[in-house]
């Protein structure tokens, strides 16, 4: 989530997830379900071109530094996993890759195998240290003497499978602590072992360097690890080519091939790729587009034959206009949220008012109440979807079981924008604070229907006694390979977008110290709570703990939701197999199955 042109990456257990109602079903990649793979002797089509809001700069996307939707689709074009979700959606597994299997419920213990042959780009087998890495970043093992993450992964869950694994060849075992309701989705491979040591340690051999990793991770070796972690936390971001390869090593279909900062990246066929579906382009080129307006015209010129965008009515009706392309639109599984800083100094931390937490909880209330959102909802979502509702909760989407009664502990927040600025001058005034109050508000530069939003907010914020001074940039900073203590922004814009339909993974922003808890809310029931969802199994329980998240968020005032994302995919009638799915990395998911149209 470093950078919100687009939206914040949620993937699965790694990253924040956006909490659904249950958990998907998994599916086997059978000969049926399998698309059909392209044999040696075909002839490949050469390049295939799509336009994102962004491209990749960080080739670690597990990493707090590297978790957002850009990142996350090069790594979808480039790595391999145990499983991954078709857009049904259903969690697939992939057998081609490797297998994992509980061989004990009670601990609850879990094997994963990479199967023989799998290997990375530059031919290195991927095998027991790679899982080693894995499961150290993952699970959150190994803190410096401040108790900070030494890997900073974008979720780690240090709370859940504490106990060493064991490693055998390229298998791996290991137990969890607790009966984690989300395991199936807590692990995959990363980053390559190999590449991480040798670029922390570049006398070592590939043989040496897995060795040594592994010694090191079970016998606890925090000073030799802790090289590697600074590389696995700062090595992998670059703009431009990098120029030392493992920095961008492939477990999967593509691999690199050339990247020009803010402009493209290629990737090109990984020759040694044989565990799965095999793509029908030699190369895809994701250009970086942030003008949906240009993408548009991009596809009408044939310069790329997919794009897709945070659309506006304007937007659609382009779209729609388009005489060489399909499209598609449906919701998408993310959401607009504003979120308030709470630790800066600033305008909503009790610090500017003496520690009074009461009166920065008022000046929180009144500011979520000057958000507009019925306008933002007329003005800039219906046209797009007709019927399109504000969505009033953090934790569930609307129409999921919980919404409801979610939506009501935000009844305050539910009159009409005319109403709730009444009640927002009324709490400025209890507060008894000076006006106008400024309130540093960050939005992505570039981006319009975020511009548009904040044009609205401003207008109503104004006029009850905020003051809104506009800070908005290309660059989410505090998503930096080393992040700044404090968000330099009092209020900021964007969206979670969810990979997957976990239960669990709210923590990551939720709780104080989590990598992507860039407000400093800091809740005790609510962190209790977390807890107890990790290992709540069954659905009444799921339900029960959610809402209770739910009321602590808005008891605090933690934030204001605005609006499920209206999604929207274009592409040129020569290309087929283009299908949208809602979760990351939407219609990239079956990227194999693009294809130039017969004849």
């Amino acid at each position: 989530m470093k950078n919100f042109r687009g939206s914040a990456a949620v993937a699965g257990l790694s990253v924040l997830a956006l909490t659904l109602a249950g958990c998907a079903a998994t599916e086997e990649l059978t000969p049926t379900s399998t698309p059909a793979a392209v044999t040696e002797e075909a002839t490949l089509a050469p390049l295939i071109t799509v336009g994102w809001n962004d491209i990749v700069d960080t080739f670690n996307s597990s990493s707090a530094a590297g978790n957002n939707v850009a990142n996350s689709l090069t790594t979808y074009l480039t790595s391999s996993s145990f499983n991954y979700y078709d857009n049904s959606p259903a969690l697939v597994k992939n057998t081609d890759f490797g297998t994992y299997e509980v061989v004990s419920e009670d601990p609850l213990t879990v094997t994963y195998t990479v199967n023989d042959g799998v290997v990375w780009s530059d031919g290195t087998a991927i095998d027991g240290a790679d899982l080693a890495l894995a499961w150290a970043t993952i699970f959150g093992k190994f803190k410096d003497a401040d108790e900070v993450y030494m890997f900073s992964h974008a979720a780690p869950k240090d709370n859940v499978a504490s106990k060493l694994p064991t490693i055998s060849g390229s298998t791996i075992t290991f137990e969890y602590d607790v009966q984690y309701v989300d395991w199936e989705l807590a692990f995959g491979v990363g980053v390559a072992a190999h590449g991480a040591v040798q670029m922390a340690y570049p006398d070592l051999s590939i043989a040496d360097a897995k060795s040594k990793l592994i010694d090191s991770i079970m016998n606890e070796d925090t000073e030799w690890l802790a090289a590697v972690a600074t590389v696995w936390n700062e090595g992998y971001s670059s703009v431009n080519t990098p120029e030392n390869p493992l920095v961008y090593l492939s477990s999967g279909p593509y691999v690199l091939e050339e990247l020009v900062e803010e402009q493209y990246s290629t990737h090109v066929l990984n020759p040694l790729y044989t565990w799965g579906p095999k793509p029908q382009y030699e190369r895809v080129t994701i250009r970086q587009i942030e003008d949906s307006t240009a993408a548009i015209q991009a596809v009408d010129n044939g310069e790329i034959q997919i794009a897709s965008g945070q659309p506006t009515a304007d937007v659609l009706a382009l779209v729609q206009a388009l005489a060489n392309a399909e499209y598609a639109s449906s919701e998408e599984a993310a959401y607009e949220h504003i979120d308030l800083t709470v630790n800066n100094g600033g305008p909503f931390d009790p610090a500017s008012y003496g520690g009074d937490a009461d009166t920065a909880l008022k000046v929180r209330q009144a500011f979520l109440l000057s958000v507009p959102r019925n306008e933002i909802i007329e003005k800039l979502i219906k046209p797009l979807n007709p019927d399109a509702k504000v969505r009033t909760s953090v934790l569930f989407i609307p129409g999921a079981e919980g919404y409801d009664e979610a939506e009501s502990y935000y009844s305050d927040y539910l009159g009409t924008d005319d109403e709730n600025r009444v009640k927002a001058k009324a709490l400025l005034a209890e507060a008894g604070v000076s006006t106008p109050i400024d309130v540093e508000f960050w939005y992505p530069e570039g981006n319009v229907r975020r511009g548009q939003e904040y044009e609205l907010l401003k207008l109503s914020a104004d006029s009850v006694g905020f003051n809104l001074i506009d800070e908005s940039e290309p660059n989410w900073a505090f998503t930096e390979t080393v992040f700044p203590d404090l968000n330099p922004h009092d209020a900021t814009i964007f969206a979670w977008a969810a990979t997957s339909l976990s239960v669990s993974g709210d923590d990551q922003y939720l709780v104080l110290g989590g990598p992507s808890n860039w407000t400093g809310f800091d809740n005790a029931a609510a962190k209790g709570l977390l807890d107890e969802l990790n290992v709540a199994v069954d659905p009444a329980e799921q339900l029960r703990i959610r809402l209770a998240i739910e009321a602590e968020l808005a008891k605090d005032a933690y934030n204001i939701t605005l609006f499920q994302f209206p999604g929207l995919t274009w592409w040129d009638k020569e290309v087929t197999g283009v299908s949208p799915n809602l979760l990351v990395p939407y219609f990239y998911w079956n990227f194999w199955n693009w294809a130039p149209t017969a004849g």
